[in-house]
């Protein structure tokens, strides 16, 4: 017997409908890329959105066609994300930080029919267009005065538009989204995401142990638009119709702090490279950010001088997340459990160090090399699998990937462990991990145990060849500004708080890590670029 309830399709202009109807006069504020910083209010960006759509038609774009972004996080991005996917076409957010080559590969691969660009991206597009054969029509999401020669303009069809315009009625099930992964061996890999599975990934964010968003809220994704849909916060926040401040393509640690304290930004997210860069600002500057009550931290896991730092800085609270393209992205959040409430300030620490517990949506399993499931013990380290409605089940034109289970879990590539109160916590990814002797050594807590001395900013710990123990931990850092320390004084202070025979063999000062598209230190490249075997003499 079926239930006697309407069957309404779960599509995402419903999303941009309902919050223009009851927060219409909510800003969405962008520092847009011309300069100067633009407002409008949800009902004006539904009729936007409106007008694009019938700007997307009258180009020739159907159902199913792949319609790429080259852009970076502006109220213009936010009207595709519901003028694409609205009319049942599908938005291939492109990451800009790529190859040049990986840009145009996953252009052809995705065979996108229409280009949107910013204009700092033009000489970009002018290279690669003749690489792009599918790419028929090229729009600057500009206006005419800013607009480069030979495309169309974004703002004069807008305006030559009608805001008068149905969406279709689609099938909650239908491809909506398209974003590559970054940092893989090989091409990147298409994850397509349906309006069912963005539309519950969005309710779930809202949640209060996960985001806890609600109209009171002043959301500010610092994960860009072009990756896993900025976390999938500019659906989240006009879902419970939260004002959203988008930065555009200034991500340094000034223009973040001053669009924060500017727009009363009550929550925040990104990786750990930006919460650098706004407590090193603050640091300099003796300032002090009031507004903020979250700070969600995803990408690569902060360390706890990290943790301690950005709160102290920035005024709330961290909220450390894990998740994957494949899993759009939100996997777990580290929220706290009632049974938390009396703990001290180190135990509150510590378990923000754990990337945290599932939601509701997503399953977690841990196995072992034998295949077996291991237990929630906190200890017993394995292959971390995960399943749900906003999980990936394969890549786009790519069957039998392996990361694809016969019985239905995502590979995710991460060793972790799961303990009882339901915490993941990762110890590595199965790429990075150092295995020295036959047993496994953490880069996260090597990282998180060289973090913890007041010179040291980043850290990226990776392992080389030992003619003994076939690799052997190398640290590489970075130091804060003004700041200097000695490697042999860092080894030393990693020594006091790890195991003996994890220290390791050498701590390297280094001016910068390598960063990849979405923020993350590049260890394959350290390992091929930078590492160096120490001598067996330090055996």
């Amino acid at each position: 017997m079926l239930g006697l309830m309407m069957d309404r399709p779960l599509t995402l202009p419903s999303i941009l409908e309902h919050s223009a109807a009851y927060h219409g006069d909510t800003q969405v504020v962008t520092r847009t890329v011309e300069g100067p910083i633009h407002r409008c209010g949800y009902r004006d960006a539904l009729a936007r959105a409106k007008r694009m759509a019938n700007v997307l038609l009258s180009l020739g774009v159907k159902q199913g066609d792949r319609v790429a972004t080259l852009a970076w996080s502006t109220h213009r991005h936010f009207e595709l994300y519901f003028a694409v996917t609205g009319i049942g076409a599908v938005l291939h957010t492109i990451n800009p930080r790529l190859h040049p080559d990986q840009v145009a590969w996953v252009a052809g691969h995705a065979e996108d029919s229409l280009l949107l660009f910013d204009i700092t991206f033009s000489d970009l597009v002018a290279e690669l267009a003749p690489k792009m054969p599918t790419v028929k029509t090229f729009v600057a999401m500009t206006d005419a005065a800013h607009a480069p020669p030979g495309v169309l303009v974004y703002e004069d069809l807008l305006a030559a538009a009608s805001p008068d315009f149905a969406w279709p009625e689609l099938d909650e099930r239908q491809a909506s989204g398209l974003c590559y992964t970054s940092g893989t061996t090989g091409n990147p890999k298409g994850v397509l995401y349906s309006h069912r599975s963005t539309v519950l990934h969005a309710l779930a964010l809202a949640l209060p142990d996960a985001f806890d968003l609600s109209a009171g809220d002043v959301v500010m994704p610092c994960a860009q638009m072009y990756h896993a849909n900025a976390w999938c916060t500019p659906y989240a926040a006009p879902l419970v119709g939260a004002k959203l401040v988008l930065p555009g393509r200034s991500l340094d640690g000034p223009s973040v702090a001053e669009l924060i304290a500017a727009e009363g930004v009550t929550f925040v997210l990104g990786v750990p490279t930006i919460w650098v860069g706004v407590a090193d600002h603050l640091d300099q500057t003796g300032g002090q950010l009031t507004s903020v009550r979250t700070i969600a931290i995803g990408g690569s896991a902060p360390t706890a001088a990290l943790i301690s730092r950005i709160e102290d800085r920035l005024g709330g609270r961290v909220r450390q997340i894990w998740g994957m393209t494949e899993t759009s992205p939100l996997g777990v959040i580290n929220t706290p459990l009632p049974a938390h409430a009396g703990e001290d300030a180190a135990a509150t620490l510590q378990r923000k160090l754990k990337q945290g517990r599932g939601l509701w949506g997503v399953e977690l399993r841990i196995l072992g090399e034998d295949g077996a499931e291991l237990p929630r013990d906190g200890a017993s380290a394995g292959a971390l699998q995960v399943r749900g409605p906003w999980v990936s089940s394969a890549y786009f034109k790519q069957d039998g990937a392996a990361a694809f289970t016969a019985d239905g879990w995502f590979d995710t590539g991460d060793i972790a462990t799961l303990d009882a109160e339901g915490y993941l916590r990762l110890t590595d990814r199965a790429k990075d991990v150092i295995k020295s002797g036959g047993e496994w050594i953490s880069t996260l807590d090597l990282e998180d145990a060289v973090c913890s001395h007041p010179a040291v900013a980043m850290a990226a710990a990776i392992g080389v060849p030992h003619p003994k123990w076939d690799e052997r931990p190398l640290l590489l850092v970075t130091l804060r500004p003004g700041q200097s320390a000695d490697p042999e004084a860092l080894k030393a202070h990693v020594a006091e708080r790890v195991a003996k025979w994890w220290t390791p063999d050498e701590v390297r000062i280094v001016s910068e890590l390598p960063l990849g598209p979405t923020g993350k230190v590049l260890k394959r490249e350290l390992r091929d670029r930078l590492a160096t075997p120490p001598s067996a003499s330090k055996s």
